[in-house]
């Protein structure tokens, strides 16, 4: 499975990241990275999650996160 980092800087100057193929899964962060790292926890709790309580999702055999064509890759 492959997802697709988006990064905004809010005004205050703090790093906002989301994963758009996950409906609600962002997160904050002080840096761009701190965001991006914090997204990606939340995504793979969520598919964890998802999986664990049987939700549909196809056979996983990796994860890649990728940001600004910078792959992120999760094996």
């Amino acid at each position: 499975m492959d997802f697709v980092l988006e990064f905004d800087q809010e005004t205050d100057g703090r790093w906002m990241a989301e994963i758009p193929e996950l409906p609600g899964v962002l997160a904050y962060g002080e840096t761009r990275m701190q965001a991006g790292a914090r997204v990606k926890a939340l995504a793979l709790r969520v598919l964890a999650d998802r999986m664990e309580n049987e939700n549909c999702l196809p056979t996983i055999n990796s994860i890649a996160f990728t940001a600004q064509n910078e792959p992120l890759a999760v094996n």
